[in-house]
């Protein structure tokens, strides 16, 4: 199954494990979905933690299926190159941007941050509708919520205008936090968003089904979305990524470089990892709890056993 799960998740199509291994296409689906919902869980639990993340580029590709087009949108952040995770949805539209964001947020902790576009219109607004901080105004009801401050939301739009180049507009912040921003990460002179295209060129590599001219298509979301997970927590705990070596020529991955692990895991170890589970939630009853029940919620929802 190991063997099985690295090759789907290095661009190995299924018919060809079919013949080398003698495995009904069936049974390796089945094996690829749990793959997935495993590694949706470790990013989760492992990736999606607040951090500071300086630079982030996001981008959504068109992917053939063989009931019609999917979009997939992914976010990266430059610095360390770290995945941080993906949504599909069948329209590009404003809800796609808005849960690629609430994702990004996830990530993040209340710091200058950068993020960085194409020249789709829904990318400011969903920045700036869901970085936001409660401010408490002393006053009843839901407190007021501001944007993060020293956020800046850049967009790179392709000009048609003679030769195709690129040209950078500043949506939110200032100049001078965007190039302070942009000097944390060596290489990186000017907003672009070349990281998270490349990391697109890795996954169509990756990701038999979203080669193009392919015959082997996806079906259903559910199957992009398990292969997008595997793909993508593969490349950042069990690939070596060229431009991280360190001074000293130590390779690093990914989650190498921003600290989340100190080696490079095997897909042995990934598939082998036991991911918490969530964390126990109270009932929602009318009335006054019991002793019992407040018992409970002391011993396992305190802060103090955080």
């Amino acid at each position: 199954m190991t063997q099985v799960i690295t090759l789907v998740g290095h661009g190995c199509p299924i018919p060809a494990i079919e013949a080398a291994f003698g495995l009904q296409a069936r049974t390796v689906r089945d094996w690829v979905a749990a793959a997935g919902q495993h590694m949706h869980a470790i990013q989760e639990h492992l990736v999606e933690q607040p951090r500071d993340l300086a630079q982030v580029q996001a981008d959504a590709i068109r992917v053939k299926t063989q009931t019609g087009v999917v979009w997939l949108a992914m976010a990266l952040m430059v610095s360390t190159r770290l995945w941080l995770g993906g949504t599909v949805s069948r329209q590009r539209d404003r809800a796609l941007i808005l849960r690629l964001a609430q994702l990004v947020w996830r990530c993040a902790v209340v710091a200058p941050l950068l993020l960085v576009s194409d020249g789709f219109a829904a990318y400011p607004g969903a920045w700036g509708r869901v970085f936001r901080t409660p401010h408490p105004t002393g006053r009843r009801g839901a407190p007021r919520r501001v944007p993060w401050p020293q956020l800046n939301i850049v967009q790179v739009i392709k000009d048609r205008r003679g030769a195709v180049g690129m040209v950078s507009r500043l949506v939110t912040g200032t100049g001078q936090f965007v190039r302070a921003l942009l000097r944390r990460t060596p290489g990186c002179l000017v907003a672009n968003t070349a990281y998270i295209e490349r990391l697109n060129g890795t996954f169509r590599a990756r990701l038999a089904c979203l080669a193009r001219r392919t015959r082997g298509l996806a079906r259903q979301v559910p199957t992009l979305t398990h292969g997008m997970y595997l793909v993508g927590t593969i490349y950042n705990f069990c690939t070596f990524h060229q431009s991280l070596t360190t001074c000293d020529r130590q390779p690093q991955t990914p989650a190498m470089a921003a600290g989340i692990t100190d080696h490079r895991w095997t897909v042995h170890e990934l598939l082998r990892y036991r991911v918490p589970p969530p964390r126990w939630q109270p009932p929602q009853r009318r009335g006054r709890r019991s002793k019992r029940l407040q018992a409970l919620i002391d011993r396992w929802v305190h802060d103090d056993h955080r």
